[in-house]
């Protein structure tokens, strides 16, 4: 139950974080529900394709598309509230690829992969459903930006097999590594924090 919460958690964070990109973009309503839904189960398709899940997990459980379709009808009811779609749209991204980081890791070790694997595995559910959300919107993925993005979920995967050393219930880990991710992606655009460059200090 603890794990299906977070799943869908997660779901919602990057469902409102597709609909947010879609309503900067101007799209339509069925535009809007698209681009939350790609983003909403994109990393988690993939994911499930690289492991051999059949049919996908959205197939398998009605819950899935009942809750992008909930969350997108909120969004855009209350989306006059969301003043600041830029600084909503990085919030619920950030949480989204926390919860997804530690549901990819789960699955992994449902199907015994390596430790190194599953770090892999949480990094690709985390960060690609965002990757096709920002392809579908004409926008130059943040993954592949300077920012800190994928490395804090990397961060934040590690530190949860380092953290399952402890003395500590499963939960507390799981929530952990969830708010290590989330703290190291806020810090990041906070301080301006950013992986070096290989084109020099004039992009050249």
């Amino acid at each position: 139950m603890f794990y299906l919460v977070i799943d869908l958690l997660g779901v919602v964070s990057f469902a409102i974080s597709g609909v947010l990109a879609a309503l900067q973009k101007k799209l339509d309503i069925f535009g809007v529900f698209i681009i939350a839904f790609v983003t909403a189960v994109g990393g988690g398709t993939i994911r499930d394709i690289l492991i051999g899940t059949e049919p996908v997990t959205w197939l398998q459980d009605n819950v899935y598309m009942y809750t992008i379709i909930i969350t997108v009808i909120f969004a855009l009811i209350f989306k006059e509230k969301l003043k600041y779609l830029r600084t909503s749209l990085f919030l619920f991204d950030t949480i989204g690829i926390g919860l997804y980081t530690l549901v990819g890791i789960e699955k992994g070790l449902a199907v015994e992969l390596s430790a190194v694997m599953c770090v892999v595995l949480g990094t690709i559910t985390a960060c690609f459903g965002g990757v096709v959300r920002d392809i579908l919107c004409n926008d130059i993925p943040v993954i592949f930006h300077r920012e800190i993005y994928a490395t804090a979920c990397v961060v934040g995967a590690v530190a949860y097999f380092l953290l399952r050393s402890l003395p500590v219930s499963d939960d507390v880990v799981f929530i952990a590594s969830i708010l290590i991710v989330i703290a190291i992606r806020l810090l990041a655009v906070k301080f301006q924090l950013a992986l070096p460059s290989i084109y020099g200090k004039n992009g050249k």
